[in-house]
């Protein structure tokens, strides 16, 4: 439902578990390349194309990868709708970087105008 949403909320749990998912990764926000590359596998990942096995089950960084990439949806999401009730939204450090990394990779692919 449109306006009953707490932005502000939803952003601090969204950007906890980035915060979360990159601690699992060793991800470095910092480096710009890295994280294109990672946001160019975050825009190509595609559920279905996951099979999970009971061994595979175990490989806790492919899981955090996996639930990285729905962060981004969720994140990319939270601030389309909340762009559409005229509000901006963001995240702390890590949300930023993922995002602008989101956002250059999506426009280099003509996904944005």
């Amino acid at each position: 439902m449109a306006g009953f949403e707490n932005y502000a909320r939803d952003t601090a749990e969204i950007e906890a578990e980035i915060v979360r998912k990159g601690i699992a990764l060793g991800i470095d926000w910092g480096d710009d390349v890295a994280l294109r590359l990672l946001a160019r596998e975050a825009l190509a990942f595609n559920p279905a194309d996951v099979h999970l096995s009971a061994s595979a089950a175990l490989d806790y960084q492919q899981l955090a990868r996996i639930e990285l990439f729905g962060l981004a949806g969720v994140m990319l999401k939270t601030m389309t709708e909340s762009a559409g009730q005229g509000l901006e939204t963001h995240g702390g450090p890590a949300w930023k970087a993922f995002a602008r990394a989101l956002w250059a990779e999506a426009r280099s692919r003509g996904l944005l105008s």
